[in-house]
């Protein structure tokens, strides 16, 4: 088990990881349909977003929490 305190850092990589999965495959399909080749295709464009995506999610995190605690209301202490 890791420590708690990589749990924000774990978060990020795998919803990076599965949101990417997914946008990249949509996006490759509306581009080029089933062709052959194409699972390949995605992968290849899967790792290049997943790249892009966990850093961008490390640092967006922050201000969605505070965007989210801006529109939400707090639970009485």
């Amino acid at each position: 088990m890791l420590p708690a305190k990589f749990a924000p850092y774990l978060f990020a990589l795998i919803l990076s990881g599965f949101m990417s999965l997914i946008v990249s495959g949509l996006v490759s399909y509306k581009a080029l349909g089933l062709v052959d080749g194409f699972f390949g295709i995605w992968m290849e464009a899967w790792a290049f977003a997943w790249a892009v995506a966990f850093p961008s999610a490390l640092f967006v995190a922050p201000i969605a929490r505070k965007l989210v605690a801006r529109v939400t209301a707090q639970p009485n202490a």
